[in-house]
């Protein structure tokens, strides 16, 4: 699956409410999205602009069979870093940061 395709699905995802947050250490500062520092919107807007070049693809630290989509974007004037995974229907955010 390439990036135009994970983009979509991660977007599709959003806009249907069908998203997780991935528990973790330091949430309330790796994941703005679950603490309600950013939107769904917010975070769609963010992935909507992203490029290829921005997106980099790695296995879970944990579980080895599931790819983890990873951006390092730029938007408003911030970078923001956006790290999720897919568990059929929703995407699993672990970081949403900036």
């Amino acid at each position: 699956m390439g990036f135009k395709d994970v983009k979509g699905q991660v977007l599709a995802c959003l806009a249907s409410g069908n998203i997780q947050h991935e528990q973790r250490q330091a949430i309330d500062v790796k994941n703005l999205l679950v603490t309600g520092q950013v939107s769904e919107d917010d975070v769609s807007s963010i992935i909507a602009r992203a490029k290829g070049n921005e997106y980099e693809l790695s296995k879970h630290h944990v579980v080895s069979k599931i790819d983890v989509h990873i951006l390092k974007t730029r938007y408003q004037g911030q970078s923001w870093y956006i790290k999720w995974y897919f568990i059929e229907p929703d995407s699993v955010f672990i970081s949403v940061h900036h």
